[in-house]
Parts: C-alpha cells; structure tokens; sequence
C-alpha cells in the first residue's frame, strides 16, 4: 500500500465525489475485504468500470491508511490535484449551466485559509474556485492538510487577469456576489441564485477596487460584537453556507448551456 497520504481520499461521500467530479485523478482503490452494503457495491462497481483495480484490505490496513479517520470500508489514492486551464473552466462553465456555482478567492495569501476555503467549497458543492494568478496562495502541503481532501476534489482555476475573468462570467449569465464588510446590503437580504460566483476578499484587505467593480451585488456578513471583520475561511463558510440553504445542491435546475463566449486571455 502507498504511503502518500496526502494524496489518500476515504470515506463514502468523499470517494463518491471524487468518482463524479474528478475519475481520472484515481490511481488506486481499496475495499475492505468483507465490504457488503449497496453504496461500496455500487463504488466498487464504478471503479471497476472505471478500469482501477479494486483491492482488498484488511480494517487494520486501511484504518493505517486513513490514520485512523472514519474509511466506512473504502480508501483511493488520488494523483495531486492540477490547477484548471481556462479551456477546462469554460467547459465546466457551460457543463454545469443554471446549477453552476463558484468561489472566488481574491488575494488569499495564506495557504492555510486557501485550504480552508477549499474544504468549505467541497462541503458545499462548489464546482470550482478561482484565484488570480499572482498574490495568491499556491495548493502547497500547508494548504492541503488544512483542505483534508479537498484540494483533491475542488479544481482551482489561477486567473491571469481576475477582472477580466470575472466580467467573461458575467457575460456567461453567472451572478457575482461580493462579500464586502463596507456593502449596505445585508447578506441576508442578498440576490444568491445559481448560477453563481462569490467573491471573498484576502486577509484583512477585502476585496480589490477593481473586483468590488466587477461584482453584480456587494453584500455585508453582519457584525454585532467588538472585531471588525472575520478571517476569510470563516466569512467563506457563512456566505457558502447560506448559499447551500438558498440553493439546495440536491434541488439544482437544468444545465442549461449560459452565452458562449471565452475568458482567454483573463
């Protein structure tokens, strides 16, 4: 067996995101040897589909593997997660439609909250999150033990020019929701409907002038206490999981296709 754990996904929901949104990341698959129950039958059955052999561990083995986290009978190991080109964002783009939902990281330095956020994403059916491509965290370990898989299941998009990304989605009919502590408008009384782009802001400077400008809403988290703003990792997960009540990921409309049309050269 591998000792790459960071690269090691387990857990039923995690392993099933992985075979829907990223199936060619997978290298290798194991069961535990006496796996019964209809959802590791029907992974297996995907795996295998899939051409990965599937092979039998026993519990001491893949309770190793997963370092002692919760497998439920099932551990992949995953390649490392590769940043998306904007041929892959454009596709997803028109794929996913009405139902596409995004983050947006601006300026998030901090690999940590980059992973932080990512774990957010992935818990809320983020399809993809988009950072610029200079003054912004890479996906480096730091960032993967904090994203705990995700860093293998969100795809991130580096934008050369995030304005200009963020102007060809809006052309592509996504909605771009600011989180700005400055907006007079609550999050709660916010327009979130998919398909959807939020944009948060890096540590203790928000959002860029020219991002705030390219953004359809700018929305406010409510403050009541002393401190002035929250750590983006946290203000990420209240605005995502508000998201996620609005717009149930189960209860997503059609994929019908947005306007055509290319951020290349964003």
């Amino acid at each position: 067996m591998t000792d790459s754990r960071a690269r090691l996904i387990y857990g039923l929901h995690a392993v099933k995101t992985v075979l829907e949104r990223r199936p060619e990341s997978i290298v290798a698959a194991w069961l535990h040897e006496r796996a019964t129950g209809k959802r590791l039958a029907g992974i297996e059955a995907v795996l295998e589909a899939l051409g990965i052999k599937v092979n039998r561990a026993a519990r001491s083995a893949l309770d190793r593997q997963s370092g002692g986290g919760a497998h439920q009978g099932v551990v992949i190991e995953v390649r490392a997660g590769e940043e998306f080109t904007v041929r892959e964002l454009e596709a997803m783009v028109v794929e996913r439609g009405r139902s596409l939902r995004l983050l947006v990281l601006d300026r998030v330095e901090d690999p940590r909250n980059l992973g932080a956020c990512l774990r957010t994403a992935d818990a809320c059916g983020i399809d993809a999150v988009i950072v610029p491509q200079s003054r912004a965290a890479r996906v480096t370990p730091a960032a993967r033990k904090a994203a705990t898989g995700a860093a293998e299941t969100v795809p991130v998009h580096r934008a050369a020019n995030l304005a200009r990304t963020l102007a060809w989605l809006k052309a592509a009919g996504v909605w771009i929701v600011g989180a700005d502590g400055t907006a007079d408008r609550s999050l709660y009384e916010s327009e979130l409907r998919t398909p959807l782009a939020v944009v948060v802001g890096g540590e203790g400077r928000g959002l860029r002038r020219l991002t705030r400008k390219s953004c359809d809403e700018l929305v406010a988290i409510p403050m009541h206490g002393m401190v002035a703003s929250l750590n983006v990792s946290v203000a990420c997960g209240v605005v995502l999981y508000e998201l996620l009540r609005r717009c149930p990921v189960d209860g997503r409309p059609g994929t019908e296709p947005p306007a055509s049309g290319s951020p290349r050269g964003a």
